[in-house]
């Protein structure tokens, strides 16, 4: 059963489906997902999966991501090796550069630490939700970040066309006078925040590249890192 799997968006192109009609696409190159940490609700108070993608050269990795996939030399570990004992399972596999958990469920299929989880999961779906960061836009003005209309370009307003215009509340409102309230829409950070994309129709699935053909746009620019899961 297909619960979710990590990938690097490469772009967005065009295929034709059965009827011959151009479908824009975006590809994501998904998986192979390593299955680092399983949670279980008796240890941790709840089911999820953990997954790692693309692998980080040793050199750029600090000890405490080397230790979360591989058993480390260290006194503690000589110490229950003394007394009889063994650390906690682990992958086995290189430190991972994209990590992330996704909660399971009761049906869900089971999960073993090292397990390698592919595009094949996905050959039975037809919907999927894709989960990325938004491209950062710096600091803008409402007239990009809201579309706001700004003023009037007409005599007496002078070099003021793009501002917000007024952001207080009117003197009739009692106790809030000139007052700024919460949730305004003003200029700030634009971009660079969490988006889920839902209901995107998943096109093809290219087991041999590890490949997945999404309709449609998905958040972040060209390499970054995203998480696709089946619509719940």
């Amino acid at each position: 059963m297909a619960l979710g799997i990590l990938g690097r968006k490469l772009g967005m192109t065009q295929v034709y489906d059965e009827d011959g009609n151009i479908v824009p696409v975006t590809a994501i190159e998904a998986g192979p997902c390593t299955v680092l940490l399983v949670r279980t609700m008796d240890r941790d108070g709840y089911s999820a999966v953990q997954l790692g993608f693309a692998d980080k050269p040793r050199r750029l990795s600090i000890r405490s991501e080397r230790g979360h996939v591989a058993q480390l030399a260290s006194k503690r570990s000589k110490r229950l090796t003394s007394l009889g004992k063994s650390g906690a399972p682990k992958a086995g596999c290189e430190p991972q550069r994209f990590v992330r958990e996704l909660r399971l469920e009761s049906g869900d299929a089971e999960y073993q630490i090292g397990h390698k989880v592919t595009v094949d999961v996905f050959k039975e779906v037809a919907f999927v939700d894709v989960v990325g960061t938004s491209k950062g836009r710096g600091t803008a003005g409402v007239m990009k970040h809201f579309g706001f209309g700004g003023l009037n370009a007409s005599h007496g307003v002078k070099r003021h066309h793009r501002a917000p215009g007024s952001v207080g509340s009117h003197g009739c409102d009692r106790g809030h006078s000139g007052k700024i309230k919460k949730g305004k829409r003003m200029s700030g950070r634009y971009g660079n925040e969490r988006r889920t994309v839902r209901n995107l129709k998943l096109v093809r699935v290219d087991e041999a590249n590890g490949l997945l053909l999404v309709r449609g746009a998905v958040p972040g620019h060209n390499g970054s890192y995203v998480l696709v899961r089946k619509v719940k």
